[in-house]
């Protein structure tokens, strides 16, 4: 008889996606570099550091890892106790974020709330794994009547409420928190029902961003000023509507970093300048670590390296899937879709807004952009995708032949 996996010492690897893990380490790495790369030049010149961005992510990264590694070992079932607990959490910081002093503003927009005088955080990314959570729970409570039409209120309106708060300073991630839940609820909803939603919110997206595009820009401004007065959008929102529309309106002004990121794509070509030969990194793309890395990999690794990273955010997005359609319980793998979502919003808005496709805004790369509370997050998700996939019925399989 074979001892069981438990008596080896070995049972608590064996759950683990080794696959997803590493693509994801291989993506950190990756990030390191580019970031290494990207921010250099700028640390040298403000901090006479040019290694500063660099150490930072890298502790951060560490941290990082072992958030993950503690969240993949808690049961994923365990987090259901503290759905409500969460969300509250969320919807508080948010509050206090956009309306009392412990927002931070930063270039008119109060995106980060103070904890104390050295550390500060986005509750955005807090919100994210807060709606993720919920919705799972309410769908896995609610599985047999989740096409009814009362659920689909209650869900989305529960989102909504964290999700405006959001939107109020930080259109990207808003946008991301209310998608997130609608991609949850079609993956369980009635066929039918899922792809007339799904064909609609396409058609009338497509409609909004052609219509916006084939405009005047006279025209568009207009629009915008009637718009303004209502409130609904801000100021510096409508600016960047009218820059996607036209790159080269205030191209010196809110323009400048999506004309000289769409300089860099293409100044890169097929295979790019090289690693470390970007010239747009030198002062000339705000933000080339974070929110427009992506120009610069593109700069220095052309169309061959974006191809490359977008085939292994498809692969991290493939496991997760695996994952979620082995999972035990609905709970489980309605985590992991919500995951998936995010994860693919957020690749997606990113690689879009600096190619042009999308209006500008400030999103992420995970794992690639430097970013603290990013990075932190998106661990404490891969560890929860982790946590869902140590759950495996195959493993007991596995255990039952090895007793045999």
């Amino acid at each position: 008889m074979k001892k069981r996996r438990s008596e080896n010492g070995i049972r608590w690897l064996s759950g683990y996606d080794f696959s997803l893990l590493f693509v994801v380490l291989f993506l950190c790495v990756f990030g390191l570099i580019m970031i290494y790369s990207a921010s250099y030049y700028t640390a040298e010149l403000k901090l006479r550091n040019g290694m500063y961005y660099f150490r930072h992510q890298l502790m951060l990264y560490g941290i990082s890892l072992v958030v993950a590694i503690v969240v993949s070992l808690i049961p994923h079932k365990f987090f259901a106790w503290f759905v409500w607990l969460g969300y509250a959490a969320a919807v508080v910081c948010m509050i206090l974020t956009n309306f009392t002093s412990l927002g931070i503003n930063t270039n008119g927009q109060t995106r980060w709330m103070r904890v104390t005088k050295s550390i500060s955080f986005q509750p955005a990314e807090l919100v994210k794994i807060a709606v993720i959570l919920m919705t799972a729970y309410l769908i896995h409570q609610n599985a047999k009547e989740i096409n009814r039409t009362k659920w689909l209120i209650l869900i989305m309106g529960l989102c909504a409420v964290p999700g405006f708060l959001v939107l109020k300073n930080n259109l990207s991630s808003g946008v991301i928190i209310l998608a997130i839940p609608v991609a949850m609820i079609m993956m369980v909803s009635d066929k039918k029902i899922r792809w007339i939603v799904f064909w609609i919110g396409l058609g009338l997206a497509l409609a909004l961003m052609i219509t916006i595009k084939l405009l005047p820009l006279d025209t568009l401004i207009g629009i915008g000023e009637k718009i303004e007065e209502t409130g609904l959008l801000k100021a510096y929102q409508l600016k960047r509507i009218y820059i996607w529309n036209n790159p080269m309106y205030d191209a010196q002004g809110d323009g400048y970093q999506v004309v000289q990121g769409l300089y860099a794509i293409g100044s890169g070509g097929v295979f790019g300048k090289g690693l470390g030969a970007s010239t747009q990194k030198l002062g000339f793309v705000p933000e080339s670590s974070n929110d427009m890395i992506f120009a610069i990999l593109c700069e220095e690794l052309g169309l061959f390296g974006a191809i490359a990273l977008i085939v292994l955010y498809l692969f991290m997005l493939y496991r997760m899937m695996l994952i979620a359609g082995r999972s035990r319980d609905l709970f489980g793998s309605m985590l992991v879709i919500g995951v998936m979502a995010h994860f693919a919003l957020q690749v997606i808005l990113h690689i879009g807004v600096v190619s042009g496709v999308f209006p500008n805004t400030g999103v992420t790369l995970p794992f690639v952009s430097y970013g603290g509370t990013a990075s932190l997050f998106y661990m404490g998700e891969i560890g929860i995708v982790l946590s869902v996939g140590r759950d495996n019925p195959e493993l007991e399989l596995v255990e039952e032949k090895d007793e045999s």
